[in-house]
Parts: structure tokens; sequence; C-alpha cells
């Protein structure tokens, strides 16, 4: 059959370059039937053209082949249904017990037509654009450019280089565009061929990308070699970034020379950003943006459909946490999160638990799960000390409000940290460059760095950020080290920006006890040079044991610390709420009543002076006198009646009620006040200065904190607990006595 010039070849050479065996070769040379597929690969392996061998002039012209294109393109489409249907038509990631169909779940994508990597902006402008206030809604995601649906791109571009992070949804995508192609969605007139090129590089017999692509379509008697020339094809090659670097050259060459050859047709390739570099002339290069808030709404949905918990319940809880929501903007973490409320209905308390998981997913499972072995980059780097690297890392860059790095200034913070590893280069050029490949390391393959801008780095999320960060205070086996970073920590404690690395800290302790009782007395400490301002605790530990409950006395406590404080300060009842004063139940009479009263009392003395002020002021009195009577206090009710009859009507003109107002307005409210003191001992114009009220927000800020530090399933001894708990928003001894 065969008449080439073998060359001196002999058949268990050409046996191991076919991957076969030296019996199958024998029946090749000698013309006997050999399997389709092993007859490609014999041919591939001695650089003969197989249609030669076969003695195929033209392919479009066999019996069993239509001969126009239109015709050939129905029938490979109507074969290789199946074969996508089953490749592409589900989804299965982490821990997911069973696959899904891909049409229950897809969301669709966003690309970025401009790469975030290739911004030229400075660390000032980054700053500029992500205030704070900003990473306390997003995080660093907040760094967007402008957004394109992803298949608009698809069709706006034959040839796509399609960029993403780990988890970034890249896959899913071309399975999207596959299924969408073979069920007339889009593509229609197209045949989906989907490559997953780690399967194409590890392949024994180092096939062409032709005959890999080619293989299931000449199981179903289908030649695609003309639908890739006519343009009629749909060619999907997936996850560059999951060819070993022993197979790169050839993969790389093998995309070029498929790509020049079939020009016409749409190719589409996936990679992680940062993970090879190289340029394909012909392709444009997008990124896989972010999901969006509407697209984590849609995601959500799409997942609880058909399950017993409500997508609005997650949301839900979702919305009450923006660190946890700007996970969400990583589908592969929001899938973990989607998981993580599926089994319990509810996020874990101890929200470094979730956070540990969705590292675990980016740092050992993600690839595990699909068998992807990448290629080590430096051997003494195990998943472990790249953990305490990027630990240290983390503090380091967030002690001085670094959110954004230069690239050298970050591989030196590497450097710092492998020169102490074992086998660590000496000499510093070298370091230098080891540092460098594990920051690209770290990029591509785990996604915990981002390239924000060119030579820029910060990383991937806040939430990562402030993890690590507290991993590193709370994880030293040196016991005076810890005792020193637990100090430096609390002094932290009225800074916004460390709240979540606080919270995260007592979460991850071992045992909590030390790090709380720090925290309490540096909280106590904020006030305890101010006579007044002890003077204000007093009176609302004295009030609250006036009142009759059933709540927790400092949970009473902090009722009135909030209700009775300088009305210029943002205190609300969150502390109330926390410390289980249930304030949608029955709270009793008294505290009613107080609320009725301090609300009236906040209106006179800080709405604007219009006819709306009698109208809220006459209702607010008709409850206060409402409870006033249901509680049996003849004179309180006396009074009341007195003032609301004093005040003027609220049908009178607007301009006789303001004369009345600036009439008698002023004293007017002195003697309410005086009522409210007399009879409730609540309503005193404690006359804080700007200073004391700075630091009365800050200290009930600082307890809430520490409130919500007890409440995140910390592990903490009752005697502590409650040691802690009975004494919040107490006086100091001294001021006591």
């Amino acid at each position: 059959m065969c008449n080439a010039n073998l060359s001196g070849k002999t058949q268990e050479f050409i046996a191991g370059k076919a991957g076969t065996t030296r019996q199958r070769v024998a029946n090749f040379l000698d013309g006997a039937n050999v399997d389709r597929q092993i007859f490609f690969d014999i041919c591939e392996a001695l650089k003969l053209d197989w249609r030669e061998i076969a003695g195929i002039e033209d392919e479009v012209d066999r019996d069993d082949v239509p001969k126009d294109i239109e015709a050939l393109v129905k029938l490979a489409r109507e074969r290789c249904a199946e074969d996508i249907q089953k490749r592409c038509g589900t989804m299965r990631v982490l821990d997911m017990e069973q696959p899904v169909a891909l049409s229950d779940i897809y969301t669709d994508v966003n690309i970025l037509e401009k790469i975030t990597r290739n911004q030229r902006k400075g660390i000032e402008e980054l700053r500029a654009i992500c205030g704070f206030e900003e990473f306390d809604r997003w995080g660093l995601s907040g760094i967007q450019q402008r957004r394109v649906e992803g298949i608009e791109a698809v069709r706006n571009h034959s040839k796509l280089m399609i960029l993403g992070k780990p988890g970034a949804g890249k896959t899913t995508f071309l399975k999207f565009l596959a299924m969408s192609c073979i069920n007339g969605k889009a593509f229609a007139d197209l045949v989906p061929i989907f490559v997953t090129l780690k399967d194409f590089a590890d392949r024994d017999n180092r096939p062409s990308l032709l005959h890999f692509s080619m293989g299931e379509f000449c199981q179903w008697d289908v030649e695609i070699e003309p639908i890739l020339k006519s343009g009629k094809a749909l060619v999907l090659l997936d996850g560059l970034d999951e060819v070993r670097a022993e197979y790169d050259d050839r993969v790389l060459r093998e995309i070029r020379e498929f790509t020049e050859r079939y020009n016409q047709s749409q190719i589409l390739v996936t990679c992680r950003i940062a993970a090879k570099q190289y340029i394909f002339e012909q392709f444009t290069e997008v990124e896989v943006a972010d999901f969006n808030e509407q697209q984590i709404a849609t995601f959500t949905k799409n997942w609880f459909r058909k399950k017993d918990i409500k997508a609005e319940d997650f949301l839900a809880e979702l919305e009450k946490n923006n660190r946890v929501q700007e996970l969400a903007t990583s589908p592969l973490l929001l899938t973990l999160l989607c998981l993580a409320f599926e089994e319990s209905g509810s996020f874990p308390t101890n929200r470094s638990e979730l956070y540990k998981e969705g590292l675990d997913a980016l740092l050992r499972k993600w690839d595990a799960k699909r068998g992807i072995r990448r290629d080590s980059v430096y051997k003494d780097l195990s998943v472990q000390k790249k953990e305490d690297m990027l630990s240290q890392i983390a503090l380091t860059t967030f002690e001085k409000g670094d959110y954004f790095v230069k690239q050298r200034q970050l591989e030196d913070y590497i450097c710092d940290y492998i020169r102490n590893t074992a086998n660590a280069r000496t000499n510093d050029e070298e370091l230098h460059l080891d540092s460098e490949a594990v920051l690209k390391s770290i990029e591509a393959q785990h996604g915990l760095f981002v390239e924000r801008a060119r030579g820029i780095y910060s990383f991937s999320h806040l939430t990562f950020h402030e993890y690590f960060a507290a991993r590193q205070i709370v994880v030293s086996t040196s016991p005076s080290k810890l005792e020193a970073a637990l100090q430096n920590l609390v002094t932290r404690i009225t800074d916004k920006r460390w709240r979540e690395v606080i919270l995260l800290s007592v979460g991850m302790a071992r045992e909590a006890d030390d790090l709380l009782l720090l925290m309490k007395r540096e909280i106590d400490s904020l006030l305890a040079d101010d006579e007044k301002l002890q003077r204000f605790l007093a009176w609302a530990d004295e009030k609250s044991r006036s009142v009759k409950v059933s709540y927790k006395l400092v949970a009473v406590r902090a009722y009135y610390f909030a209700l009775d404080s300088d009305s210029a300060l943002d205190l609300d009842l969150d502390l109330a709420l926390d410390l289980d004063l249930d304030l949608d139940s029955a709270l009793a009479l008294d505290s009613d009543l107080d609320s009725a009263l301090d609300s009236a009392l906040n209106l006179a003395l800080n709405r604007d002076r219009d006819r709306d002020l009698a109208l809220y002021l006459d209702s607010a009195f008709d409850l206060a006198l409402d409870l006033a009577k249901e509680i049996s206090d003849e004179r309180l009710y006396q009074n009341l009646q007195y003032l609301k009859d004093r005040f003027p009507a609220p049908n009178r003109t607007r301009k006789a009620f303001k004369e009345w107002w600036k009439q008698h307005g002023k004293e007017w409210v002195a003697e309410y006040r005086q009522v409210l003191i007399e009879h409730r001992n609540i309503g005193h114009d404690w006359q804080f200065t700007y200073n004391q009220r700075e630091k009365l927000q800050q200290y009930y800020e600082a307890n809430c904190l520490l409130v919500e530090c007890l409440k995140s399933d910390c592990y903490v001894c009752r005697e502590t607990r409650q040691e802690i708990e009975e004494s919040l928003l107490l006086p100091s001894v001294s001021s006591k006595r």
C-alpha cells in the first residue's frame, strides 16, 4: 500500500512515534485494513499525506459526502451534536455532587476589550479610582473598563484570545458558544470544534492540531478540512495555560500554522492572564470581566431555581456582607458561596473559614479537580510556604496602606521571603529572577495577585489581602511575637480600614481570649480620661437599671446609650440588637415611651421649622400620651398634654406657625426637655464638644466591633465572654464611685 521512502525507519520506531503496536504498523505497510485513527496517526508519524496514501484525490467527491459545502456543514452539525452535548452540555466544579446542565446555570459573561493590565496608570491614579468607599462596596474589582457582551465580542472578531483570571468562566463561555452553535441559537451556519489543548498536547503520538481536531469527525465519516477552509467552523481551543511548558513551542506552532491555513474560520483561544508570554498576530486579546451585581443575581437565581433554598435569601445575606459580596464577582468563588449556603441556608458565622475555603479552591482544588499539574516555578515553595509568603506581604503592605504595589517592590518582598527558604540561591540577581517567576506563577496559576496597570499589582480581592494580613498576625509560633502583634493590632481598633482584619484575626485565633480582652481594655481607655463622657456612661447604666425589662442589662444599656446621645452623633440601635434586645417584639412600655418622647425631642431640635414639624410632633405626642396613660403616670400625662395644647395646631397657616415658633419655640423645647429629665431621666443636653462627639462615636463603633467578634463563632472561654459582655459601656471604677 505504502510506497513512501521510510529512510531506514524500523517498524518499532514507527510504532513508537505513532503510539501503536508493531503489528498494526506491519498491517499498514502491507495494505491491510487498520483502524481509521491508527491510519491517521501512522501517516502523521511518517509525515505522509493521508489522502495520497488512501488514494483520495478530492475528498469532497466521495459518494458518502455531499458535494456542496452547505450540505456538508449540515451533515457535520448533525453528526457532532451528540458529542458536543456530551462534552459541553454540563458543568461540574469544586465539590458539586453531580453535574448540572449548562443551560440551567449559565450566566452571560461580559468582555473587556481593553486588557486591564495594559492600562497606563500610576498608583496615585488607581488610588483615586478606588477610594476606601469604593473598596468598601466592591473591593479592588471596582477598577473596571467598558464592557461588551461576550457573544457580541465573538461576532465582532474572527480571531480572539480570551484572557481571564482563574475561575473567571473562560471554559464555561466556550462550552456555551459550542452549545449555542449546535442548538442554532448563535452561529447556526457553523460547525463547532471544541478542543481541550491539554489533551491535545499530552497525546502520545503528537498529532497535528488538524488531525487531532478531525479525529471524531472521521469516525462519523465527515471530512472537516473543507469546512475549515471555507470558513464554516467555530474552532474553540480551551486552556492554553494548562499546556505543560515542555509542549509550549509545539502547541504554539500548531496554533499559528492552523490559523494561517484555515484563516477563514472563527478561532477562539482561552488562557489565564499572565500564563503565557507570546503574541498571536492575527488575534485580538480581550479579557473576561468580573461579574457585576446583575450577573451575580442572575447566576444565583439560576443556581437555586430547582432547590429548596430561595435565591432571594442568598442575595439578602450577600447584601449584608460586602466582603463576601466582593468574592462573588468571581464565578468560581460565587459557585463556592452557593455550595456553602446550600449546606446550611447561611454563610458561616466565622467568615475566615469561608475565605479559607475560597483560597483552598484557588491554591489547591481548582487545578487538582481537573487533573492539571502546573510546572513548578520554585521547587521549595510549597502551598504552605506560598500562604506564609502571601501573609507576610499582605501585612507589610496593609500596614502601609499600600493596596497597589509596583512590580519591582512586590518582587523585593518575594525575594525577602524566598532567600530564607531551603536551597535558595545566594546571588541577588538570580534571586530577583526567581522572585519574578514566583510572582507570575501566583498570578497565573492562582489569580491571587492581579496586574491592575502596567507594572502595578494588588491582591485580586481586598478580602484576601485582609485575610492574609490577619493570618500573619495570629499564626506566629513565638509567644513574644504573637503578643506584640496583638498589642499592635488593638491600637487600630478605631481605624475602619482595620475592622475586617480584626474580625478575621479573632476568628482565626486558636484561642481568642487574650485578643478580646486586649480589645476591651483598649476600648475602655478611649473615654477613660474624659470626666463628662464618664458621667454619660454612668447615666446610661443608671437609666438601664431603672427600666423594668426582661432583657440583658447590657442590651438595655446599649439601647439608652444610642437613644440619649448627642443628636449630632450617628448612633443606631445595632449594638442593642446584637446584644439580643429584640426591638421588633414587645419592648417594655417604659422603653417604648422613652423612644416616642426622644423622637419628639429630636424632631423639635433638628427638623426644619415648617408646618410639617407641627404634624410630626402632633403624631409623636399622641403616641407618648397613650403610653403614659398605659403605664399610669398621671403627672407625666398631664405635663405632656399641657405642652401639646400650647403647641400650635397643625392646621394653622405656615406664616402663623413660623411666627409662633420664632417667639416661643426655644422656651417650649426647654420646658419639654425638663419634663423628660424629671419624669423619665432622658433628654439631657450633654453639650459635648466636637472632640467628645468624635470619641463617643469611635467608642460606640469599637464596642459594636467587639460584640460582632464575640458573635463570630470564635473560640473563647465562657468566663471571658461573660466578663466582657457584662462590662460593656460601663464607666471606669473611679467614675462610678
